[in-house]
Parts: C-alpha cells; structure tokens; sequence
C-alpha cells in the first residue's frame, strides 16, 4: 500500500466522495488507474484500493471506462470486479498487450449487442500511431442494452494522446464522428482522459457533438483531475470527461476526491455522472 508520506491531509483540498446511486440511475465512470507507479509507490500496492475503491457498496458503477490498464490491471480488475464483463484489447497488437482502454458493465444488468476497438491514426484497422502522437493510442466501445427494460445506449472510452498536439486534434475529430455515426440512433456515452483541458480546440471539437456532464448537470461537485499526488497545489486541471449525446438528462456530478484510507487510487481523481435515460 501506500508508503508513510502519500496519504493526503484532507483539510488540504475539497473532499468529495463517492455517493451511493440512486435508483434508476445509471452511474458512468470515467477512472485513469495510472499504469506505473504514483509517487513512489507501485501499481501493484495499488491494486487492492482500486478494487476496494470500485466494489464500494451501493456506490458502484454501471459502467466504467478505464484508462492506462496494462494487462496485469487487467487481470487484477477481471478477478477483483466478477460482477462485470469488459470490452476492450491491448493498444499494441490488438490483443493483449499495451494499455486497454476497456469498457466494463454489469454483467447481470447488461447484454452486449456490439463492441470493437479502433487505433486513433491515419490507419485505424489495425495498431498504429497516429500523426504526431508519442504513444500508439485506442478507442473501445459498446453497444449495451439493459436485460430487462430493453433500453439501450453506447459506451464509448478513450486515452486521447499527452504530447502530439496535431494528433490530439485529430484524435478528437477521428472519435467524435465515430460516435456520431456509429451510434447516431441510440444513446451515447464517451469517457475519457482527453489530456487536454476545456479551454482546448480538441475539447471544443468533442463538445460540438457530445455534452460535457460536469457542464450541464445542475448537481455538479467538481474540480481538477489530474492531481499527480499533490492535490493541494493544483489549479485547473481537469483532462478527464464524461461526454454524452442523445435521450440522457445528467442527474449528478462528481469528481472524487476521496480515496481510500486516506490513500490515492491514482494519480487522478475518478469522475462520474448519474445519468437519466429519458
């Protein structure tokens, strides 16, 4: 777990939780799990708070879009989440290697009707880097629908790129016309770590198609995302999003600030919107 000196003092920053769920709500998470270490202290020490963090009763997500998820987060978060099925590949061949940027939803309450994973470059049929980007980078997506109402709607979750500011832009022309198109008759969701903030031209590219939740919803708790284990010495840096497009009404918002045990999950705070079908 983490070393004596990476707990947060919480008098240094806003706490905000994670709440429990309302009923007839659908909860999207959006949730950097930070493949490597978070200052000092490895991703296996961290695998037991993520799960714990993730398992919470009453508070858990119907769906989840994960970034920065190497094969062995994988295997931690299929072993330690048996409530939930995932969509998703290894960004390096397609398979299982490289970082997932995987969808996870309730396997009792959702049936899968569709899913993939395309590259963000120039060829997105097959693992490649795109423009100028320093990492080879995925979207994964499904189609859900709800077992017993019938309903349905998309999920679709990124890792946009952190250097490459050609591909940054590209990266969000290429996705928000793919969820545009692709899923045009039903409802969608899009999850994210952007590495760009709202003040951004790719940000402004994915919100003239998608909304942005922590804008629109009336009950919305938020503050930077990327905290990088100093929380009380950032401003605005929010690079994680829940986007959406269709019949949803955002009911509530929240960055959660509140770890576990007094201990980073990450070296982001997890975003979430409970969301309405109408």
């Amino acid at each position: 777990m983490c070393k004596k000196g990476d707990s947060y003092d919480p008098k240094d920053f806003v706490q905000i939780p994670l709440e429990p769920k309302e009923d007839g709500l659908i909860r999207v998470f959006s949730f950097n799990l930070r493949c490597a270490d978070v200052n000092g202290v490895p991703m296996p020490e961290r695998c037991e708070l993520a799960v714990r963090f993730l398992r919470q009763e009453q508070a858990a997500a119907d769906v989840i879009g994960v970034q920065e998820a190497t094969p062995d987060w994988m295997r931690v978060l299929t072993a330690g989440l048996p409530d939930y099925d995932y969509v998703g590949v290894g960004r390096d061949n397609g398979s299982d290697k490289g970082e997932y940027s995987a969808v996870f939803c309730k396997k009792d309450k959702y049936r899968v009707l569709d899913s993939g994973t395309f590259w963000l470059s120039e060829t997105p049929e097959v693992p490649s880097k795109g423009w100028d980007a320093a990492c080879t980078r995925i979207c994964s997506y499904a189609l859900l629908e709800d077992k017993q109402t019938g309903a349905r709607f998309a999920h679709a979750n990124s890792h946009f790129d952190h250097v490459g500011e050609v591909a940054q832009q590209k990266e969000a022309e290429q996705v928000s016309a793919f969820v545009r198109d692709k899923f045009a008759d039903v409802p969608r969701v899009f999850t994210a770590d952007m590495n760009v903030l709202p003040t951004s031209e790719p940000y402004r590219i994915m919100t003239a198609s998608l909304r942005d939740a922590a804008v629109t919803c009336a009950d919305s708790v938020k503050r930077g995302t990327f905290h990088n284990a100093h929380p009380d010495k950032i401003t605005d840096s929010t690079i994680d999003y829940v986007l959406y497009a269709g019949a949803w009404e955002p009911v509530h918002f929240r960055t959660v600030t509140v770890g576990i045990d007094d201990r980073f999950v990450s070296d982001h705070f997890p975003v979430y919107a409970d969301m309405k079908l109408k």
